[in-house]
């Protein structure tokens, strides 16, 4: 099952995130993201969070339409994108897709990549996205598929990674070793339909970007 949450960050060409909802088994959004849902019109499965950041608008246009709502005491311990990603892994997703994940807040930006761990060791394909990039965690392997004008960037999220291995870009590696800390990996390119990365150990951020 595919899960979309709608987070309150950045979204700027509402048309772009079409072909993620579509395909989405459930949608959740948290909190202030339900004012991207609302221009984007969708109707969530399931809105929740501390709504802090909601509209009161917002809250009772949802609220009339029948969305369910999950409210949770201001005082808690985790973020609102990481109780969607909760409620995504309790209804048995296999894979969630975050929208208005990234935004000028970096440290809801960075913990919601971060967040991408914990889909990861729970089996579960996470991926951020925005206009602009396109973001996966991994401890094995991943294709990647060519697109106009988009670089790859290997980041490291562990202290080493190791017996990293690419095809299909311009500057490969072949069990190579990375170190926490480098540039190392940012800014490769596409010489094949189909790129491939593949590590032994450790955990890679793969990101797929445009300017």
């Amino acid at each position: 099952m595919n899960a979309v949450v709608i987070c309150n960050g950045e979204i700027l060409d509402y048309s772009f995130y079409k072909k993620y909802y579509d395909d989405a088994d459930l949608v959740i959004c948290a909190d202030g993201g339900a004012a991207h849902a609302k221009r984007l019109g969708i109707r969530p499965d399931v809105l929740l969070g501390d709504f802090d950041s909601i509209s009161e608008a917002d809250y009772e246009y949802f609220q009339e339409s029948g969305v369910r709502i999950i409210r949770y005491r201001a005082q808690k311990d985790m973020t609102d994108t990481e109780l969607a990603l909760e409620y995504a892994l309790e209804n048995g997703c296999s894979s969630v897709t975050i929208i208005g994940g990234l935004g000028s807040r970096a440290d809801h930006s960075l913990s919601n990549v971060l967040l991408l761990k914990k889909l990861l060791d729970r089996g579960v394909k996470g991926t951020i996205v925005n206009e602009r990039n396109e973001i996966t965690l991994i401890r094995d392997r991943i294709a990647l598929q060519r697109e106009e004008n988009v670089k790859v960037s290997l980041l490291q999220l562990s202290e080493t990674v190791e017996g990293v291995t690419t095809k299909g870009l311009m500057y490969p590696l072949d069990n190579a070793r990375m170190e926490l800390g480098t540039t190392w990996g940012v800014s490769n390119e596409f010489t094949a339909d189909t790129a491939e990365v593949s590590i032994r150990n450790g955990l890679l951020l793969v990101i797929k970007s445009r300017d």
